[in-house]
């Protein structure tokens, strides 16, 4: 654990995304090194690129994408992915510890996120390797 807390409104956010489902993704970021917050949110209209758009090419982030795909039987899904993106060739030592580090925390307050996706590279955030992601 490093110490960093969870801000409410990431609860908030991750109710809204799961229950109400008004949401397509919401990126979250530490800040100051103290606390995880809200960066950016995509309402429901949002497409899986806006969300790899939305995400910083050189700075670590959390986020939850309400990922929409198809069974190997073609029923239509919908659930939900935590990411955690850590660019390894762009991110400092520090940044990419805090981050792995406070991983914990996060996750502990969006209970019932089944997926996990670790990128540290845009060539894993192909929607493709995702979707295989969740297929599992």
């Amino acid at each position: 654990m490093s110490g960093v807390t969870v801000a409410d409104v990431c609860v908030d956010r991750f109710n809204e995304i799961k229950m109400k489902k008004t949401l397509k993704y919401v990126i979250f970021k530490i800040e100051n090194r103290k606390q995880i917050v809200v960066e950016q949110e995509g309402d429901k209209d949002k497409t899986y690129d806006d969300f790899k758009v939305a995400l910083p090419e050189a700075e670590p982030r959390y986020a939850l994408v309400d990922v929409e795909y198809e069974t190997d039987e073609g029923v239509k899904q919908n659930k939900l992915c935590f990411f955690f993106w850590s660019p390894d060739d762009k991110t400092t030592v520090k940044d990419r510890m805090i981050y792995a580090s406070s991983k914990d925390a996060i996750k502990k307050k969006l209970v019932g996120v089944m997926k996990e996706v670790q990128a540290n590279d845009p060539s894993e955030l192909e929607e493709t390797e995702v979707i295989a992601t969740m297929k599992k």
